[in-house]
């Protein structure tokens, strides 16, 4: 555990535990939960990725925000609130402050779940996709991305989410000096597509080689991120081609609603959940287990 911890960082009894005597802890995004999956659905996934992270053998620590109180690590009883609670906020780092002041309550997205990690001293965090740079010509550039740059965590994940432009993404983490591995795989993941065709530099084989890459990046480059890239399982992916026919017709649909902003990436995942008969909510809940249970096993080999 870190030497001293900020005042306004609220731990868990059990996550507090393990980081004192050294255990192994994975931190976990809540956005996830609150507003990439329908209810109750969510709930059972958040406590399936928390036993994930538990058989492995290490600790899982979900981030959030409870009435203005910036959390690592929930009970059994705090998960399912947020999980089911209809009112709960989208929170990127930029909105901590507001929320802690505010006494709000928050899912907290990549950017805000690096940044609490790091606060707390745990070095890996399990999600399903990062945001990244959007399509089109819009500017949008998800704040997930300069928080790589800047917070020392490694992220597991599936890649960036499909409806993203992919290699405008990995431009960007290139240009910001953010080193993308893949774990078993020569692709950037597409999220519900095991490969994207786009090639990285680096393929680790196991735990133990991802540590070893961990260690050296934050020894040469201690101020940055690492990710770590994990395709989602075989049984459970959509081709890339399925992936974008389907999302054609989404951004379509969406163009005609003039859905925008913040609420263009939800309605574009529930659109392309129903379009496929579950499958790419099928493929998420997969991935995102996955995930869990490698960056536990991460974890271990770096503990």
């Amino acid at each position: 555990m870190k030497a001293s911890l900020p005042a306004w960082l609220q731990i868990h009894p059990e996550v507090r535990e393990a980081l004192e005597s050294g255990w192994p802890v994975v931190a976990l995004e809540s956005a996830v939960i609150t507003h990439g999956l329908p209810r109750p659905i969510n709930l059972e996934l958040a406590r399936r990725m928390e036993a994930e992270v538990r058989k492995a053998g290490a600790t899982p620590a979900t981030t959030s925000v409870f009435a203005g109180e910036i959390r690592l690590g929930l009970s059994a009883e705090e998960l399912e609130v947020l999980a089911l609670d209809i009112n709960v906020e989208k929170l990127a780092r930029r909105d901590l402050a507001a929320a802690r002041v505010g006494g709000r309550w928050g899912g907290t997205s990549v950017s805000a779940a690096l940044y609490i990690a790091h606060a707390g001293g745990v070095q890996i965090l399990a999600t399903g996709g990062i945001g990244g740079v959007h399509r089109g010509q819009t500017g949008d550039v998800s704040a997930d991305l300069p928080e790589l740059a800047r917070t020392p965590v490694a992220v597991v994940c599936s890649g960036a989410k499909a409806i993203l432009d992919l290699p405008r993404t990995l431009e960007w983490l290139e240009t910001a000096g953010v080193p993308v591995f893949g774990y078993r795989t020569d692709e950037f993941p597409a999220f519900f597509a095991g490969g994207s065709g786009l090639a990285l530099g680096v393929n680790v084989e196991t735990p133990t080689m991802a540590a070893r890459l961990l260690r050296s990046h934050w020894e040469l480059a201690p101020g940055c991120a690492a990710l770590i890239c994990v395709p989602c399982p075989k049984s459970d992916a959509l081709t890339l081609a399925e992936v974008e026919d389907h999302l054609a017709m989404a951004e379509a649909d969406a163009e005609r609603r003039s859905v925008r902003g913040p609420a263009l990436s939800p309605f574009l995942l529930a659109a392309l959940a129903e379009q496929t008969s579950g499958q790419t909510l099928k493929a998420n809940l997969a991935l995102l287990r996955n995930n869990a249970r490698v960056a536990a096993e991460i974890a271990l080999a770096l503990g």
